[in-house]
């Protein structure tokens, strides 16, 4: 299995290491990190100020090489009527985005005593495994220490491990 990382804007190396690093980690799948794409045209709401996600899974679904594709952004990210997502993806789809935006906060309140870049790191690695989760079919998980967890605020994410618990984990095997 290849999954394909999709740049789109300006993403760090540390960031798409993280990506790739993860993925090989959960899912024992080849990695590939494509070329740097430009914002997905019509992708920009100014009511919202904000960037619509779908368009994002869109445009890794039409340029990634793998079976799984996942595009990166440090744009805020939206989906229908949710204030936004840190990430999205369609059930047993090809593609998915996670957004960095609203992962980059100064702490994870006390939960451990790494550094902001380490916690951004961790919040980066999970939000990866959790998208390209989706598109191997699993749903979210009632066990708030799996990573397929669903997280609406990053205390939340920085509770959850970066790994499938057993039941998920037996789910995709």
């Amino acid at each position: 299995m290849l999954v394909d990382i999709v740049p789109v804007g300006n993403v760090s190396a540390e960031v798409k290491r993280a990506a790739s690093t993860a993925l090989r980690s959960v899912y024992d799948c080849d990695v590939s990190v494509n070329d740097s794409q430009s914002i997905p045209n019509g992708a920009y709401d100014s009511d919202r100020n904000q960037y619509s996600a779908e368009t994002f899974i869109q445009l890794a679904e039409r340029v990634g090489r793998g079976e799984k594709n996942i595009a990166i952004t440090p744009q805020d990210l939206f989906y229908r009527r949710r204030n936004y997502v840190f990430g999205l993806a369609y059930l047993d789809g090809s593609g998915s985005v996670v957004s960095t935006y609203r992962l980059q906060t100064s702490s994870d309140g006390g939960f451990s005593n790494q550094s902001a870049a380490d916690i951004f790191e961790d919040r980066v690695r999970k939000e990866i495994v959790h998208e390209i989760g989706h598109t191997y079919g699993l749903e979210h998980c009632d066990n708030n220490r799996c990573v397929m967890n669903f997280s609406p605020t990053v205390r939340e994410v920085d509770i959850k491990e970066e790994h499938l618990c057993g039941s998920c984990q037996r789910l995709i095997s």
